[in-house]
C-alpha cells in the first residue's frame, strides 16, 4: 500500500507539472549557465554516483557531509526516488527526475526533518522557488497536523519558506555534485537561504514542556 501511494503521489506530481510548469522549470535551467550544463550532462544522484564512503571522506562542515549526515540521521536512502513515467518530453522528464533526486539536498541544506511538519515546510519553500503545483498542493497537509504543529508552521516555518524560496537562487540550477567539498554555510549564503530554526529541537522542547505541565498538573491534583 505504501509503495502504491508513493507512486500515485509521484504520478500526480508529473500530471500537475505538465504542460506549463515543467517547461517553465526547464526554461529556467536553459537560461542559467549551470542549469544548461546539468541538462547537457544529465547527472544522476544515488548511492552509486555519490557513495557513502566518498561523502564520509569530505571535510566536516562540507555540503557532502551535511547531506550524508542528514540521510543517516533520518534513516533514508538516495535510491528511493521514483522514475519519471508520465512526461513524454525527454528533456522535461529529466528535469522532473533531477528535481526529485535533489530533494534530499534541499532537506540537508535546510536541516528540515522528514516528519510531516518538516516536509510541508520544505514543500512550501520548493513551491515558492520552483512553482511546481504538487509542492503547493502539499501545503494542504497542514490540516492534518496537531494544533501545536500548525501554530509553529504558520508562525515560523511558513514565513521562512516563502521568504527564502522567493529570494534564493533557483535550486534546480545547483550542480550539487560540484558543491560537495564546499563549506555548507558558504553555499547557503551564496544561494540566499537562511537556515530555519531547528525543527527537531523545537519539537523536542515542546514535548518536554508538555510533559512538565502534565506532571505539574498531576502533582497539584494529589
Amino acid at each position: 500500500m505504501m509503495l502504491s501511494t508513493f507512486h500515485l503521489i509521484a504520478a500526480l506530481g508529473e500530471a500537475t507539472a505538465t504542460p506549463y510548469f515543467i517547461y517553465r522549470l526547464r526554461d529556467a535551467m536553459l537560461v542559467d549557465p549551470t542549469g544548461r550544463r546539468i541538462l547537457k550532462d544529465r547527472p544522476r544522484i544515488n548511492s552509486t554516483t555519490l557513495t557513502p564512503e566518498y561523502l564520509r571522506s569530505l571535510p566536516e562542515n562540507s555540503v557532502g557531509r551535511a547531506y550524508l549526515g542528514w540521510l543517516e540521521r533520518e534513516g533514508v536512502s538516495s535510491d528511493t526516488r521514483a522514475q519519471v513515467r508520465y512526461i513524454d518530453d525527454e528533456e522535461c522528464a529529466y528535469v522532473m527526475q533531477r528535481y526529485r533526486e535533489c530533494h534530499d539536498f534541499y532537506h540537508a541544506i535546510t536541516n528540515l526533518p522528514i516528519v510531516r511538519e518538516g516536509e510541508v515546510a520544505l514543500k512550501t519553500f520548493e513551491f515558492a522557488n520552483t512553482l511546481l503545483p504538487m509542492t503547493g498542493l502539499s501545503m494542504f497537509a497542514v490540516a492534518t497536523m496537531k494544533p501545536a504543529e500548525r501554530k509553529r508552521f504558520w508562525s515560523t516555518y511558513f514565513p521562512w519558506a516563502v521568504k527564502n524560496g522567493v529570494r534564493s537562487k533557483e535550486v534546480i540550477n545547483v550542480y550539487w555534485e560540484e558543491q560537495l567539498e564546499r563549506d555548507v554555510d558558504q553555499l547557503r549564503e551564496e544561494l540566499g537561504i537562511e537556515r530555519p530554526p531547528d525543527m527537531r529541537d523545537l519539537r523536542k522542547r515542546a514535548r518536554a514542556e508538555k510533559k512538565r505541565l502534565e506532571e505539574l498538573k498531576k502533582s497539584r491534583a494529589i
